[in-house]
C-alpha cells in the first residue's frame, strides 16, 4: 500500500511544482506571433544597436511598454549566448519573473494568513488557465506580475513596520511601472490608499509615513525611463505620453471583452474569489480582503479604457485575485471543493490523454485518422523520438496520477490537483508536441526562403501589409528589414514584400513587377508572403 500524500504541499514540493511549470517551453522553439515575437524583437534590436532607452521592433519605435522586461531578457541573452540562441536565452527571463511571482505571492499570503493559505495562493496563481501559455512567452506583463506580487508581500507589515514596508512597497510598485502599462500598479496603489481610510487596522500615524515613502520611491522609479526618453527626444516623449494617456476604446465593449476573457483566463481563481467575498463578508474592512478586492475591481474598470483588448493584459490581475481567492478556500463547502476536484480530474485526464494520443499518432501513424490530421496541419514535418523529453513527460504523468489517487482530503486538495493538472498538460505538450507546433508557427523557414530570393546588392525593400510581429521574426532570422511602401513613389525601392492571403493576391503591386517568391508557413491558411521586383 503506497503512502497517502498530505496537504498542503511543503515548500520544497511547491518549488518543484513551480519549476516543472515555469521551465518547459521557454527554449526549443522560435519566435511565435504575436506577443512573443514583439518582445523578442525588441530584445534583438537592443542587442544589435546598443540602444536601451528607445525600444524598437524591426526598426519601428515601440513605446507602449517600458523596457524593464527587455533589459532583463537582454541580460539573460548575453549571459547565455555561448550556450543558447538569443531568443531562447532571453525568454528565460519569463521563467525567472514567473518563479519570482510564485515566491512573492507565497510570502504575501504566509505573512498575512498561514502556510496552507499561502500554498493555495501559489497554486491558484500557477493554476490560472491564462497564465499557462503567457508564462512561456516574452511578454512584459510577467515582470509586472512579479512586481505586483512583491508589492503585495510588503503590505502585511504596513502597520508594524511602516518605514520598511513603505520602502519595499515603493520599490515593487516602481518596478511595476517600469515593466508595463500604468493601469495595474495605479489600481493597486489606489486600493492601498483607500484601505488606509476604510480599514481600522491601518488608521495609524505610521500609515502616513508608509504612503509618503511608497509614493516617493514609486514616483521616482516610474519617472526614470520617461525622463530618459524625454532627454533623448521630446517628440518620442510626446508619442509615449499620447500612447499611454489616450483611451484605447469604448468602456462597454472593452469591459465585455475582459469579463468574457477573465471567465476562462482566471479560472479557477475567480469563482473562489467570489466565494471568499461571500463567506468572509463580515470582514470586508480587513485590509487582506479590502486591498485585493478593490485592486481587481479597479483593474477591470481601467483595462477596458486604457489597455488593448487582449488576454495578456489580464496577467497582472492574477496577483491580487489569487491572494483573495486563497483566503476563502478553508471555508469552501466540501461538496463545492469536490466538484472542482472532479472537474479537474476529468478535464486533465481527457486533455492529457489527447496529448499522449496525438504523440503516439505522430510517432507511429496509429490511429491513422489522428496521424493524418497532424500531418495535414504541418505538411512536411518529420517527428523524431527524443528519449529525454519522452521520459520527462512520462514522469509528469506518473506524478499527476499519484496526486490523483494517493492524496488525502484537505481544503487545498482541489487547487493542488488542478495546479498539478496544468503542469501535466503544459509539460506534456512542451515535451511531446513542441517540435510539431514550432514547425507550424516558426517564421525561420519563411525568412530564409525570402532571403535567398533577394538579389545581391538590392538597395532596399519596401513592404505592404506586413504585421509588426512578422516583421520582428523576419528581421531576427534573416535580417530582412523592409521600409513602409510609399504609394506616392512606388518605385522608390526595387523590391516589395507583401503579406497577404494564400487564396487571393489582391495586394499584388500590378504591372511592372515580377514575382520572385511566394512562401508561407506549413499549413498556414491565413498568411502568405510574396516578394516582387520592379522591372527596369
Amino acid at each position: 500500500m503506497l503512502p497517502r500524500l498530505t496537504l498542503p504541499p511543503r515548500p520544497a514540493a511547491l518549488a518543484l511544482l513551480a519549476l516543472a511549470f515555469a521551465l518547459p517551453g521557454l527554449a526549443g522553439h522560435d519566435l511565435w506571433k504575436s506577443q512573443d515575437a514583439l518582445g523578442l524583437g525588441i530584445v534583438t534590436e537592443m542587442a544589435r544597436s546598443g540602444e536601451y532607452i528607445v525600444p524598437r521592433v524591426g526598426g519601428t519605435v515601440w513605446l507602449y511598454d517600458p523596457p524593464l522586461y527587455h533589459w532583463v531578457a537582454l541580460a539573460f541573452g548575453k549571459a547565455l549566448q555561448p550556450v543558447l540562441e538569443l531568443h531562447a536565452a532571453a525568454r528565460l527571463a519569463s521563467g525567472a519573473f514567473v518563479l519570482a511571482a510564485f515566491l512573492l505571492i507565497y510570502r504575501a499570503a504566509s505573512r498575512w494568513t498561514d502556510r496552507a493559505t499561502a500554498a493555495a495562493a501559489l497554486l491558484l496563481l500557477l493554476g490560472s488557465v491564462g497564465l499557462m501559455v503567457h508564462a512561456h512567452e516574452a511578454v512584459p506583463e510577467l515582470a509586472m506580475l512579479a512586481a505586483l506580487c512583491g508589492a503585495l508581500a510588503a503590505l502585511p507589515r504596513t502597520a508594524s513596520h511602516p518605514l520598511g514596508a513603505g520602502i519595499a512597497f515603493g520599490l515593487a510598485l516602481g518596478a511595476a511601472y517600469l515593466a508595463s502599462t500604468w493601469v495595474a500598479p495605479t489600481a493597486l496603489f489606489i486600493a492601498v490608499l483607500a484601505a488606509h481610510f476604510a480599514c481600522p487596522e491601518w488608521r495609524t500615524r505610521g500609515g502616513v509615513l508608509f504612503l509618503a515613502i511608497a509614493l516617493l520611491i514609486a514616483g521616482v522609479m516610474a519617472a526614470l525611463w520617461p525622463f530618459a526618453l524625454g532627454s533623448r527626444s521630446e517628440e518620442l516623449f510626446a508619442l509615449w505620453w499620447s500612447a499611454n494617456s489616450q483611451p484605447r476604446g469604448g468602456f462597454g465593449a472593452g469591459l465585455r471583452y475582459f469579463l468574457v476573457a477573465a471567465s476562462w483566463f482566471a479560472w479557477p481563481a475567480w469563482p473562489l474569489a467570489l466565494w471568499t467575498l461571500w463567506s468572509l463578508r463580515r470582514r470586508w474592512s480587513d485590509p487582506r480582503l479590502f486591498v485585493p478586492t478593490l485592486a481587481v475591481l479597479l483593474m477591470l474598470a481601467g483595462f477596458p479604457v486604457w489597455s488593448d483588448a487582449q488576454s495578456v493584459t489580464l496577467v497582472p490581475m492574477l496577483a491580487p485575485l489569487a491572494l483573495l481567492a486563497a483566503q476563502g478556500l478553508p471555508t469552501l463547502r466540501r461538496g463545492a471543493a469536490g466538484a472542482l476536484d472532479w472537474f479537474g480530474l476529468i478535464t486533465f485526464a481527457f486533455f492529457g490523454g489527447l496529448v499522449w494520443l496525438g504523440y503516439v499518432a505522430m510517432m507511429t501513424g496509429v490511429p491513422p485518422r489522428v496521424a493524418h490530421n497532424f500531418a495535414r496541419a504541418a505538411p512536411g514535418f518529420v517527428p523524431e523520438f527524443q528519449p529525454v523529453f519522452f521520459l520527462v513527460a512520462l514522469g509528469l504523468t506518473v506524478i499527476w496520477l499519484g496526486l490523483m489517487f494517493f492524496t488525502v482530503y484537505s481544503p487545498t486538495r482541489s487547487v493542488a490537483r488542478w495546479a498539478a493538472g496544468i503542469v501535466l498538460l503544459w509539460g506534456a505538450f512542451a515535451m511531446l508536441w513542441m517540435p510539431w507546433a514550432d514547425f507550424q508557427k516558426s517564421y525561420r523557414a519563411v525568412a530564409l526562403q525570402l532571403r535567398s530570393k533577394i538579389p545581391v546588392g538590392a538597395a532596399c525593400i519596401a513592404q505592404r501589409g506586413l504585421g509588426l510581429p512578422q516583421a520582428a521574426a523576419l528581421d531576427y532570422h534573416a535580417g530582412i528589414r523592409p521600409l513602409p511602401f510609399d504609394i506616392a513613389h512606388p518605385d522608390a525601392c526595387p523590391l516589395l514584400l507583401v503579406q497577404g492571403s494564400p487564396q487571393h493576391e489582391f495586394d499584388a503591386p500590378g504591372r511592372g513587377w515580377t514575382k520572385l517568391a511566394d512562401v508561407g508557413r506549413p499549413g498556414d491558411k491565413s498568411e502568405r508572403y510574396r516578394l516582387y521586383r520592379l522591372n527596369k
